[in-house]
């Protein structure tokens, strides 16, 4: 099968399941023997070990777009200026820059995109679909998320593929908008929903979130949860010495880091855990710098800053340089995510997760592999946390079993083939 899959750089500077699911997938595809086709957009992808090889430029390269949000008579430039603004080095600072990564300052040019070749994008628009239809021709064009519906209209006439849109993450970034953009963009996309033979969301529980939000039936959303390719081995074998917990996610406390944080001062407290240690990665942006300086600050205060690791460099997806010493894994968002792809990066490394019931977590620790809590009651994350630091055979077993569910039921080949089989429905289903 020839599949398009259209996917949103992060610029590399904060921890995007989006991208990872994205490009985990397109390698996992290519490995059974489909041809697929990255085609990247806004800003560069991630480098290291999870970069794909793609002939597509980038379309819509963020510099570019945003100017001609902001002076629309760019939108008429000649397109060798335009693409002097998409130099990857270009492009890489724009993604450090805090409006990059803020939903509030995005509202207009998200509202523009969706609304296509009448929004202010539409000479890219143009520029992506001669790219497209100079190439054979995709049988399925893969939509990372529902924010880039607004090309579905001209690629599904340009190409007649069927329509495949991927669903994670859309709400809290449209809910974070603000009036009146995010009444406008639930709008735009209930109304695109109908151009997509058929959404694919990554978890039970954010499909009938967003079946509601943009009014599908029950059959147009099919679960397929994302995958990891395993490493060679696990982390370890015995729980390593000193017990250190990770979280992987950017830093904010929209993301948790603040409840970890709590917790692991409290048990610090405890004589038990005197030696225990926190690493953190997933990226630190520009809008989260005041943060990071004041949670420093606290724990030089508490005598904790040498206890304590925040990578801030953070560039890529992280390997085994940050899992190996890592006992227990926690992303504990206060509202949950709409799947938690570094929760499975920890699973399938023999790593098991401690995490709030809430969400999609318990869809993916449910049938064992780590810890769920309610977070509702004070203390129950220190709790559960101490509960399993402090029973090493529990941790190595839950660790054993973490790394079995994950090979079964969340690796990147069993992904593609629940992808492949949707995307087979798709043309069957084509609007």
């Amino acid at each position: 099968m020839r599949i398009l899959s259209l996917v949103p750089g992060s610029g590399g500077t904060f921890y995007c399941q989006n991208c990872l699911r994205d490009r985990t997938m397109v390698r996992a595809l290519r490995r059974l023997g489909h041809d697929v086709v990255m085609v990247p957009l806004y800003l560069p992808m991630y480098g290291g070990d999870t970069e794909v090889d793609t002939p597509a430029p980038i379309f819509f390269g963020g510099i570019g777009a945003y100017l001609r949000e902001k002076v629309p008579l760019l939108r008429h430039a000649p397109e060798g200026l335009m693409r002097l603004l998409d130099a990857p080095a270009l492009l890489r600072w724009a993604a450090k820059q805090e409006g990059s990564t803020r939903s509030a300052d995005l509202g207009a040019m998200t509202l523009s995109m969706l609304n296509g070749e009448r929004g202010g994008q539409a000479a890219e628009i143009d520029r992506l679909v001669r790219w497209i239809t100079e190439q054979e021709r995709p049988e399925v064009i893969h939509v990372s998320n529902a924010l880039l519906l607004g090309l579905a209209p001209r690629l599904r006439e340009a190409t007649g593929a069927a329509i495949v849109c991927s669903l994670q993450d859309e709400e809290p970034w449209v809910e974070g908008m603000g009036a009146p953009f995010t009444d406008l963009v639930w709008d735009a996309m209930r109304r695109l929903s109908g151009e997509v033979a058929l959404f694919l969301s990554t978890s039970r529980w954010y499909a009938d979130r967003m079946r509601e939000r943009l009014g599908l039936a029950e059959g147009r959303v099919r679960v397929v949860c994302p995958g990891v390719d395993p490493p060679a081995a696990p982390a370890w074998t015995a729980p390593p010495s000193p017990p250190t917990v990770g979280y992987l996610s950017r830093v904010h406390p929209a993301q948790g880091f603040d409840a970890l944080l709590d917790a692991f001062t409290e048990l610090r407290r405890d004589p038990r855990f005197g030696a225990l240690r926190l690493s953190a990665t997933g990226g630190v942006t520009p809008a989260d710098r005041a943060y990071v300086t004041a949670v420093k600050e606290r724990l030089q205060r508490g005598g904790l800053a040498d206890a304590v690791e925040i990578n801030e460099s953070f560039s890529s997806a992280p390997g085994a340089e940050f899992f190996a010493p890592l006992s227990v894994l926690s992303t504990p968002a206060p509202d949950g995510e709409a799947f938690g792809l570094q929760i499975v990066e920890a699973m399938i490394r023999g790593i098991p997760a401690v995490q709030p019931r809430i969400a999609a977590y318990p869809e993916i620790l449910e049938q064992g592999g780590g810890v769920l809590y309610d977070p509702s009651v004070p203390g129950a994350l220190a709790e559960a946390l101490g509960g399993l630091l402090s029973d090493p055979e529990r941790l190595r077993t839950l660790g054993a079993e973490a790394r079995g569910i994950a090979l079964a039921r969340f690796s990147a080949n069993a992904a593609a083939r629940e992808t492949l089989a949707a995307c087979g429905a798709a043309r069957e289903l084509r609007p």
